[in-house]
Parts: C-alpha cells; sequence; structure tokens
C-alpha cells in the first residue's frame, strides 16, 4: 500500500535510504518556475550530507541544463548533480555512431546534443544512416501523425529517442515528448533504442549504485516509477504533476493498478 508522506514529509523516511533519484520537470520544476517547497527539500538532503541526482530525461547535455536550471535561479550546490538522458545518448552516439550520417526529429534547440558531429547530420531523411530523435519539430509539435508518413518508408533505420516522456507540463500548457514520435515509429514496426527513464542506461551511467538503499522521486508514472520498480528502487510519486486527475479522480492505488507499477510513497508535491 502506498504511504503519503503529506503530513510527516520526505524527512521522516529519509534515513532509510543511501541514495535519492530526482525528478527535474514536474518535481523540481515546470519549466518556469522552480518550486520552492523543493529547492528547500534539495537543501535538506544536503544539510544531512544525503547524496542524490537530478535525474532527467531532457534530450540536452548536462551543462545545457544546467545552464538553464542556473537562470531559473536554481543554486550550483543543487545544479551540479543534474545528470541527463541527453548525456547518456550522447555517450553512446559518441561511442557507436560518430560517423554515421543522421537525420534529427526534433526543434533546433536540441541541436547542443549533436554538436560534436554535427557535419553527420543530413537534410534529406533517405540519405541518414539513423535518425536522432530529441522531439518534435516546432512547426509539428502538435500533429503525430505527420510522424507517421515521415516515417512510412524507412522503419529499416534505427531511431535513437533521447526522451522517453510521452509528455510534459509547461506550466499550465501539456506538450508533446520525443517518446511519443518515437511510440509512432514503433507501432508502423520501425525499432527504437532508449535512452533515460524508465530504462538502465542512464541509471548505470549517473552513479555506482553497488549496495545503496535508493529512493526514486518523480511525478511520471511510465518513466520515473516504473524505471525505480525495473532498477528495485523504492519510489516516491509526486501527484500535482502529470498523473494528477488521474490520481484526483481514482486515487493512487488503483492508478498504479493501471500502469502495472508498485509506489511506495505519495506526496503532492516535494517537501521536506
Amino acid at each position: 500500500m502506498t504511504k503519503n508522506l503529506d503530513n510527516e514529509g520526505l524527512r521522516s523516511v529519509v534515513e532509510n535510504y543511501d541514495f535519492f533519484f530526482i525528478d527535474l520537470w514536474g518535481v523540481i520544476h515546470n519549466g518556469i518556475i522552480l518550486y520552492e517547497n523543493a529547492i528547500k527539500t534539495l537543501v535538506e538532503i544536503n544539510n544531512i550530507k544525503k547524496n542524490y541526482i537530478l535525474l532527467t530525461n531532457a534530450p540536452r547535455p548536462n551543462n545545457t541544463v544546467k545552464i538553464f536550471l542556473k537562470k531559473m535561479g536554481m543554486d550550483k550546490s543543487i545544479f551540479d548533480k543534474v545528470y541527463t538522458s541527453g548525456e547518456a545518448a550522447l555517450n553512446y552516439l559518441k561511442k557507436n555512431h560518430l560517423n554515421d550520417k543522421f537525420y534529427h526529429i526534433g526543434p533546433p534547440r536540441d541541436f547542443d546534443l549533436f554538436l560534436d558531429f554535427k557535419k553527420n547530420k543530413k537534410e534529406n531523411i533517405k540519405e541518414s544512416n539513423y535518425l536522432l530523435c530529441t522531439g518534435l519539430f516546432d512547426k509539428y509539435d502538435q500533429d503525430l501523425d505527420y510522424y507517421k508518413e515521415l516515417f512510412g518508408s524507412f522503419i529499416s533505420k534505427k531511431m535513437i529517442c533521447t526522451n522517453p516522456d510521452l509528455v510534459v507540463d509547461r506550466g499550465e500548457k501539456r506538450e508533446f515528448c520525443a517518446g511519443s514520435v518515437a511510440k509512432v515509429f514503433e507501432k508502423i514496426g520501425g525499432q527504437v533504442v532508449y535512452f533515460g527513464k524508465p530504462f538502465p542506461e542512464v541509471y548505470n551511467q549517473s552513479i555506482d549504485r553497488n549496495k545503496k538503499k535508493v529512493l526514486a522521486i518523480g511525478d511520471n508514472l511510465n518513466t520515473d516509477i516504473k524505471g525505480a520498480n525495473n532498477m528495485n528502487y523504492d519510489s516516491m510519486i509526486i501527484a500535482n504533476g502529470i498523473h494528477k486527475k488521474e490520481i484526483e479522480k481514482e486515487g493512487i492505488e488503483k492508478i498504479s493498478k493501471n500502469y502495472k507499477v508498485i509506489v511506495n510513497f505519495i506526496q503532492s508535491e516535494l517537501k521536506w
């Protein structure tokens, strides 16, 4: 049964764990502002000398996300702990596809992911060896049918997806993420290699987890919580995130069964 920590706070269980994976978007910020109580919680975790990683499915290198968080007002002692799905994908690409031609699916702001091998980017999908998906084109950010048509003749090419999230809430607006495009590709028969939660590689790259008791905190049952389950970590869902309306309507116990995940704790917001 999922335990509600709204009254007791994270402080009531923090000593039971050696390490914390904490999601960024939906837990620490909403893409526009930092959440005050969440930042206070991270400060308290720092104060008691517990370790954590801000593990995010952002399709960008670590440094890019750190710059973004600094502009939002986050202190260096916190944003230095960021690790991204983009960084995990970048390490893989440099090792396995450094000289291969690719076709990029995503907005121009994601170009920094492949600056080291930008010469390999092809404007014509026919000329590419693989597809690199970081998000949606700005012009087609709400039209998933466009991608079904785009990929129709190219399902033999492998897709690298740098953000498995399906959607994200930017303030009050819900937006599609790269995972939604990847699902379109899979449904028509394409093969996708994912980097980010819930897949193991991003966890394995970010820390040495040997003999650590870990709590993973996030707002997404498909990625944060399923990833925790896959890695045999305990988990905590932030109810005011992606699944807010579902949880309010049906409760976390039923929603957990619907998504086939185990949730150990729940908080409305991350709070110490």
